[in-house]
């Protein structure tokens, strides 16, 4: 069925970040299993229950709003977990493995970004106040976790991958 108003557009969009992230949830554990630094596997972790949260909070939104969900699959970010998931198969495991771990958790963190950057302005042209602070709450920690992953890569993960190749 075709969107034709902003609000049909806000439901869709926040379905399709809803299915991201819970898409993040299945790959996070085998992302930190994956990672041979202990800070890595840890910020995996930590970002885990960071995900958990903001599932909770999309659903706070739908339910304060009085919107229905719909079950969609989030194109965009089943791409960006594929990717990563090859390059757990594809690179050998040890710092280079890491550095490919925190680009790819990057670009996932950058779609994100996007995401509740475009439904944080769509919510207040809808006024859809209560949904506003809620989803500043999950961008705030999307940005701190790309932070921290480009910390990461600055670091050591790069200098590492490098020393031993």
């Amino acid at each position: 069925m075709p969107i034709k108003t902003p609000s049909e557009l806000f439901i869709h969009d926040l379905s399709d970040t809803y299915s991201a992230e819970k898409q993040m949830t299945r790959s996070l554990p085998r992302l930190a299993r994956a990672a041979t630094d202990p800070q890595l596997a840890q910020a995996f972790e930590d970002h885990l229950e960071e995900t958990r949260a903001q599932v909770e909070r999309i659903e706070e939104i739908a339910e304060a709003l009085g919107l229905k969900l719909k079950r969609i699959k989030c194109e965009g970010m089943a791409g960006l977990v594929e990717e990563t998931l090859s390059m757990v198969d594809q690179v050998q495991e040890g710092p280079v493995l890491d550095a490919a771990l925190i680009g790819s958790a990057q670009k996932a963190e950058h779609y994100e970004i996007a995401s509740y950057t475009s439904l944080i302005l769509m919510a207040k042209k809808l006024g859809y106040a209560p949904a506003v602070p809620l989803l500043q709450a999950t961008l705030a920690e999307e940005q701190a976790t790309d932070k921290r992953l480009g910390a990461m890569a600055e670091a050591s993960a790069i200098e590492q991958a490098e020393a031993t190749s």
